[in-house]
């Protein structure tokens, strides 16, 4: 039955079926054609998938992302991070880097980072005489880090799947994110100090100060959202929607960039965004019952333990693997795929959970630089207007940094857990 299952999977993915649906579909015919189960448990089984708490937070990330997007903060943080930064070499990609950084802890998603900050810099990048490409290249990686540095949507999926504590994947995802950001900026420096891309004029201590009073309200958010949270004053669901209720106080009345007529936008789109990660999540659960119940996590536990119980050769086995499913499936869709089956791996091998955690949604970040399904790669040739050909080459040392990064951090455990005092 599992061959059949993955046999059937593999063909709707090769005549293009997306992946949710492909999930669902191949499960429902194996359960229907065996079984002869009825459509109406399936529903439920879906239903009963999404029926949780702690999932109630996904949706309301996406929307303070979506308000904080669309309330002027992208470019109070650039502006902050061009008085930080805009001296340096390639002053504009560093900047742009660190605007992601920012960004990334009021977002929550890869997609939306790169966006909001990209339609700004990259016009800027290639008004300034860099390379369109290489300035394409620059958003895309920096985007990644949308979903390192909390709140974020894939480390929430990976606690929910994995039962571990939110609260401290959030926080053991600090470090490793700027970590990844202090990385990038040093392969963005080097390049454009190798090209010559210019530096931006140094800012003075007063400028510093005042962009960082604009932006101030901006970066409170992740403070007030992660020390709540850690501090005991609320769960990561009740956290989701301060930090809503945050965004539209910010937005809305404070800042004042985002009108009431803005709102309805706004929450549709929010609302289709938090739809397709809850159809996967609903979909990949009739999946993951098929697996439980053939005990394929734990054949394949087994596999690995038997290949090897030495927790390094076991890690680096899973971040090939990672790797390679990152590239083909949307990170999502991977994490509810694939969490399942790696935890009892790593669990039986006495590897952190939290410490994995932070590993595996780094680890298929990088597929969103890689084609064929870099949503980034996508968002920010779109912004540029280019083909997706066109910044294949130019992403490709950032990609190299980005493999580096995760081989520290999978065997410096010390990085993730250090603010939690493991």
């Amino acid at each position: 039955m599992a061959w059949l299952l993955f046999a059937l999977l593999i063909v709707l993915f090769f005549i293009n079926i997306p992946v949710a649906v492909a999930l669902g579909l191949a499960s429902m015919i194996i359960l229907m054609i065996q079984d002869n189960v009825p459509l109406m448990v399936i529903v439920q089984k879906m239903f009963n998938s999404t029926d949780s708490f702690t999932l109630m937070a996904v949706p309301f990330f996406i929307l303070a992302g979506k308000l904080m997007e669309s309330g002027g903060i992208s470019k109070r943080l650039m502006h902050f991070a061009s008085t930080i930064v805009g001296s340096l070499h390639g002053g504009l990609a560093i900047i742009s880097i660190v605007t992601c950084m920012f960004f990334a802890a009021i977002s929550g998603s890869s997609a939306a980072t790169t966006a909001a900050v990209g339609s700004i810099l990259i016009p800027a990048m290639t008004k300034r005489g860099y390379d369109i490409n290489f300035a394409t290249a620059v958003q895309a990686a920096g985007g990644t880090i949308g979903v390192m540095i909390p709140p974020s949507v894939p480390l929430i999926l990976f606690g929910v799947i994995a039962g571990t504590s939110i609260g401290d994947l959030f926080i053991a995802g600090v470090l490793p994110g700027i970590f990844v950001g202090i990385s990038l900026i040093i392969v963005a420096y080097f390049i454009s100090r190798k090209r010559g891309y210019g530096k931006e004029e140094k800012s003075s201590l007063k400028d510093i100060v005042i962009a960082f009073k604009n932006a101030i309200l901006a970066m409170l958010m992740p403070v007030i959202i992660l020390g709540g949270i850690y501090g005991g004053i609320f769960t990561p669901t009740e956290g989701s929607v301060v930090a809503v209720v945050y965004g539209l106080i910010v937005g809305l009345l404070i800042y004042k960039e985002i009108k009431w007529r803005d709102l309805p936008e706004i929450f549709i789109s929010s609302a289709v965004t938090s739809a397709v990660i809850l159809f996967i999540i609903s979909c990949a659960s009739i999946f993951g019952f098929l697996l439980t119940r053939e005990q394929i996590p734990q054949q394949i536990s087994n596999i690995m333990l038997g290949a090897t119980t030495n927790p390094i050769m076991l890690l680096i086995i899973i971040n090939i693997i990672l790797l390679i499913v990152g590239t083909f499936l949307e990170t999502a869709a991977a994490i509810v795929i694939l969490a399942p089956i790696l935890v009892p791996v790593v669990s039986a091998a006495g590897i952190d959970l939290v410490h994995f955690g932070v590993i595996m949604v780094v680890n298929l970040a990088i597929g969103m630089v890689t084609p064929p399904v870099g949503i980034n790669l996508f968002v920010a040739s779109n912004i540029a207007n280019i083909k997706l050909e066109q910044i294949v080459r130019a992403i490709i040392p950032f990609i190299i940094i980005l493999i580096v990064d995760v081989l520290i951090l999978s065997f410096m455990p010390s990085i993730s857990l250090f603010l939690l005092d493991k």
